[in-house]
């Protein structure tokens, strides 16, 4: 059974997707771009945009009943590659449980609404 997984606390997908989804006690998170969900505009600079979209993927796990420790693989989608460095610094700084995320990062050509950053998410979350 799939469950769809919603966070006020995280800005509404942008698309016909949900924010989550949980299949067992599996929750696949979609990439979450750097919007402040009060405001439901793209922040400024790279570096508050990267912590931004870790935000609201916390927002989102928590809301699935887990958090960033919950994470068993992540995304990151940068426009970038320059930012590799500053992206692993900023990660390392919320992602700080003993077993760090199998993680994957890629530079785009584009991502929605001119961000600079997205990071989506796998995360073991039992039920």
């Amino acid at each position: 059974m799939l469950i769809e997984v919603n966070s006020t606390e995280a800005p509404a997908a942008a698309g016909p997707y949900s924010q989550a989804v949980r299949a067992g006690d599996f929750v696949f998170v979609s990439g979450q771009l750097p919007i402040d969900p009060a405001t439901g505009k793209i922040v400024d600079g790279f570096e508050a945009q990267t912590v931004q979209a870790i935000a609201n993927l916390k927002a989102v796990l928590e809301a699935a009943g887990g958090g960033l420790d919950s994470v068993v693989r992540a995304g990151v989608f940068l426009t970038d590659m320059d930012h590799f460095a500053r992206v692993n610094e900023i990660y390392a700084e919320h992602f700080t449980g003993t077993v760090k995320p199998a993680r994957a990062a890629y530079q785009v050509g584009r991502l929605p609404l001119g961000a600079e950053v997205e990071i989506e998410a796998t995360a073991f979350i039992p039920a």
